[in-house]
């Protein structure tokens, strides 16, 4: 009876622990640093192609991550896609000349923003909570430049005929 009470003991720690294991790798996939909120104020960027940008995707300067999306909607007067970026409160020295692009992490992996810092001058304002990044460059769709790809080959073929 004894050791059967152990057994049941030791078998029980082992699967809590292994439940800790995979909770503890979910978080770690999802990237969640905090389950608060932080301090952090809104850029919004417009781009006529987002790709296959989702909320939540991360905001990198030079591969550290500052921040993430957190809300994509369609302008309804131009119709083009407007990102909502929330970032950092101790990453507030951007520029205005500052520049965002959609990139991709690997060939075919999740797409994020890139925030590329732009120059100081004297008279320079920074971006505040809420502004507009006017610099940017769409996401590049993969099926799109196979398309020219082929076009291009196609069309140089007929040409020489």
């Amino acid at each position: 009876m004894q050791q059967t009470r152990k057994m049941e003991l030791m078998v029980g720690s082992f699967v809590l622990a292994g439940i800790c294991a995979i909770l503890v790798m979910i978080f770690q996939v999802a990237d969640v640093k905090s389950l608060g909120s932080s301090d952090t104020y809104t850029l919004n960027a417009e781009f006529d192609n987002i790709g296959s940008l989702k909320v939540r995707s991360p905001v990198k300067v030079g591969g550290v991550v500052v921040g993430r999306v957190t809300k994509i909607e369609l302008n309804s007067d131009s119709l083009i896609p407007v990102v909502s970026m929330a970032i950092s409160s101790r990453y507030n020295q951007f520029p205005e000349t500052s520049s965002v692009k959609i990139l991709t992490s690997g060939l075919i992996g999740e797409q994020y923003i890139g925030l590329v810092p732009g120059f100081v001058f004297d008279d320079e304002e920074m971006l505040a909570d809420g502004d507009l990044i006017e610099d940017t460059k769409s996401a590049l769709v993969l099926e799109d430049l196979i398309g020219q790809v082929l076009y291009s080959v196609g069309g140089s073929d007929s040409a020489e005929e």
